[in-house]
């Protein structure tokens, strides 16, 4: 009888242990986070330093991948057609992971992918050579509106935060720019530091981390940049502009649950490290991290606004 019940209990663990012996283990290969745009800039560095510090936390490999191109819209779509395993994550930025499918036939929609979580958020920024004859932003303005589309605005793609700062801006001046595009934050400011430009739209964090030759004139937060308490808000400037890059990261929809709370356990931890906030300040943008359900709840609402938008002022030409 002992040894019935013994035999009993044995199988009984074993069957227990079976659904745990049979989860499949992850990561069991590396896992790429795809950037949509090229190396050294922001989104990039974000990335980077969040591979490093997701490394520690899960026992795994995490390398970066750059796929620039179309405002961003390569490297979500490649994100959004991946296999939901957790191996593929993809970075965001606001506005342009809503703008680009009202814009146009996207390859990718909002409800393509599961939000892990947003991280940081930086202002967009207008920013020309410090020897330009424009001075001030009135100066600029003023030359734009004396030779409507001859001032060259230059932005990492249309609908980015960037482009849509030019966007209102134009619609509450009456003023009309030249928008010329490039890949990333390295191309922007090669083309003003070569005077091959007028003006960029790059976010206010990767100027001030390599301020040489630029002078900045205005940028799109709420409030003056405690990095930057010298650039004036187009708000204060007098102009209903407000205009921001909020950095996030995302999967595949139909990913397992059970991995994208790991994920989002592992994010939500990274974002209150010290040495990883250290890290993001040191490149002067603010931590803002918000969990990947609320964050996308928010995102959801947004969407309409900004839907709203495009039909009082569309944005695809200009």
């Amino acid at each position: 009888m002992k040894m019935q019940r013994r035999s009993l209990l044995a199988s009984a663990g074993a069957l227990l242990a079976a659904p745990a012996l049979a989860q499949p283990r992850w990561p069991d290969r590396p896992i790429e986070i795809i950037v949509g745009f090229t190396a050294g800039g922001g989104t990039d560095l974000d990335a980077r330093s969040y591979a490093a510090a997701l490394e520690k936390r899960i026992g795994g490999s995490v390398v970066v991948v750059n796929r620039p191109g179309a405002g961003g819209e390569v490297a979500l779509a490649a994100v959004a057609r991946s296999r939901p395993d957790g191996h593929t994550i993809g970075t965001t930025n606001m506005p342009g992971l809503l703008t680009i499918p009202i814009e146009r036939t996207a390859q990718f929609k909002l409800d393509d992918f599961v939000g892990i979580g947003n991280l940081v958020t930086d202002p967009s920024a207008i920013t020309v050579h410090e020897d330009s004859p424009h001075r001030t932003l009135a100066d600029l303005l003023a030359a734009a509106r004396a030779r409507p589309d001859t001032i060259t605005y230059a932005s990492p793609g249309v609908g980015t935060d960037d482009h849509l700062q030019l966007v209102l801006l134009q619609a509450a001046t009456g003023t009309r720019f030249t928008h010329v595009v490039y890949q990333g934050d390295p191309q922007l400011r090669a083309a003003v530091l070569g005077k091959q430009v007028d003006s960029m739209g790059l976010n206010l964090g990767p100027v001030t981390a390599s301020p040489e030759k630029l002078r900045v004139l205005s940028q799109g937060g709420a409030t003056r940049s405690r990095f930057r308490s010298d650039v004036p808000t187009l708000i204060e400037l007098g102009f209903p502009v407000q205009m921001a890059s909020e950095r996030g990261l995302v999967m595949a929809a139909g990913t397992p649950p059970a991995i994208v709370q790991r994920l989002r356990e592992a994010t939500a931890d990274i974002a209150k490290d010290p040495e990883f906030v250290k890290i993001l300040e040191s490149r002067f943008t603010e931590p803002a991290y918000e969990p990947g359900d609320a964050w996308f709840e928010r995102l959801r609402r947004q969407e309409a606004e900004y839907r709203q938008l495009w039909q009082a002022t569309p944005w695809s030409q200009r």
